[in-house]
């Protein structure tokens, strides 16, 4: 299979991807965007970010200026069937053309909105409470819409008058299995870039390209999106001046930002969800319910049901209670809580894996410190940081509990990652402890 050689400009690279076409087969624009769709929907990528068949279309045409980093990527990917030393090669080309050398350095930035979705359900309260604009950071665990709602609250705002200025939006790849997070400096050169600033006029340092940013927006009511943020410090610099718009998007809390966590869908909103995406063979509203249920409101899990559904014309609603969280790890979500797993420390990782072994799921910190044999002070920070990075729910009255769908992926985890005597010693300390508390 071919190599991208060293292109030295952009239409270099665009000929040889023209040329890496012909060898794959040449198979028409159509079937690459399928195969994008395909791959991105399993990753876990919100609908709103799948390109349009035109814009695959126009990774293959020379004179571009601002190309989609993921995009080409993702070409070249469907082009070589996922061989993933190719795929290193023809990035590593791309971040030479493109004047960026480190994994560091590697963003994915634009002066324009990701398209909105068709039709946007859902998140009444969100959209009335964030109606005027202003800076809002959202979070909340994976596969619940963040970047979705980010996408269309930018675009209601644009609409509506209230962003008259530039618009920025940047992927930060905080939690990203493909590259590291990207650094506030060269995501910075890129806005800066993006607002006709020329290269010898951007400072070498992170502070002094803040500075600048921050006057180039004065004044602007410009919108800056910052999507799929690590940590606060990464995203700080970035936020645009008062009077201008900011919606930043994270797994994970973020310290001192006007925060606000999106909770699972209303079961009205899950069935509305459902019934958009399952296509016309539905519906049964009682079974519906019930798959809503099952679902706890999780919006991923809701449209890889749909599209099983849509794909399995043998099976009924009915089929889907059960098996909902075996079909939507399977369908994607699994590779989603594993990035977010990922970036846990080791004890917290161990910890998300003992707890399921609760057999009500609703624990406190002494039942938690019985399961990971660790005192209840340490056990209280690393359910702190389970809680920040929304892998566990607090139920009220010092206790805590899972999503399901967290706790079907982290039983899973626990199968492969703890021996199974260390899980019955697990069990005997939590049934120790729990004798104690009946015997007091």
């Amino acid at each position: 299979m071919l190599t991208p050689g060293r292109p030295r400009t952009l239409d270099e690279y665009v000929a040889a991807l023209r040329r890496l076409k012909v060898e794959a087969g040449n198979p028409s624009i159509t079937d690459i965007t399928r195969h994008i769709h395909a791959s991105w929907g399993k990753a876990g990528r919100p609908c709103s970010e799948w390109p349009a068949r035109s814009t695959v279309g126009n990774c293959f045409q020379p004179g571009r200026r601002r190309p989609s980093i993921d995009l080409m990527l993702a070409v070249v990917e469907a082009l070589v069937n996922g061989d993933v030393a190719l795929v290193v090669q023809w990035r590593q080309a791309l971040r030479r053309v493109l004047g960026e050398t480190g994994g560091t350095s590697f963003t994915s930035v634009r002066d324009e909105l990701p398209a909105d979705l068709p039709k946007f359900l859902g998140r009444t309260e969100f959209l009335t409470r964030f109606a005027t604009g202003g800076i809002v950071a959202l979070d909340g665990m994976a596969g619940l819409g963040k970047t979705a709602l980010a996408v269309h609250l930018g675009h209601r705002w644009t609409r509506s008058g209230r962003v008259t200025g530039p618009v920025l939006f940047a992927d930060l790849h905080g939690i990203d299995a493909a590259c590291p997070p990207a650094c506030p400096e060269a995501v910075l050169e890129s806005f800066l870039r993006l607002l006709n600033v020329p290269c010898d006029q951007i400072p070498p340092d992170l502070p002094a390209r803040a500075r600048l940013f921050q006057r180039r927006l004065a004044g602007s009511r410009a919108l800056v999106v910052l999507d799929n943020v690590s940590n606060a410090a990464q995203v700080r610099p970035l936020l645009p001046p008062a009077g201008c718009h900011a919606i930043v998007t994270s797994r994970a809390r973020l310290q001192n930002l006007p925060s606000a966590s999106l909770p699972p869908l209303t079961p009205i909103e899950a069935l509305e969800l459902l019934r958009h995406d399952g296509g016309p063979r539905l519906f049964d509203a009682s079974s519906a319910i019930r798959v809503a249920e099952a679902s706890e409101g999780h919006p991923q899990s809701l449209s890889i049901i749909a599209r099983h559904l849509r794909e399995h014309p043998g099976w009924t609603l009915d089929d889907y209670v059960e098996p909902m969280a075996a079909l939507a790890l399977e369908g994607g979500l699994r590779d989603a809580l594993a990035l977010s797993d990922r970036a846990l420390p080791p004890e917290a990782r161990r910890l998300l894996r003992l707890l399921t072994l609760h057999p009500s799921g609703v624990f406190d910190v002494h039942a938690a410190s019985a399961l990971a044999n660790l005192s209840p002070r340490t056990v209280q920070r690393l359910l702190d940081v389970l809680l920040t990075a929304h892998l566990l729910e607090y139920a009220g009255h010092g206790r805590y509990h899972f999503h399901g769908l967290v706790r079907a992926f982290a039983t899973e985890r626990l199968g492969v990652d703890e021996p199974v005597s260390h899980s019955r010693r697990a069990l005997e300390r939590l049934l120790d402890h729990s004798g104690l508390r009946l015997a007091s």
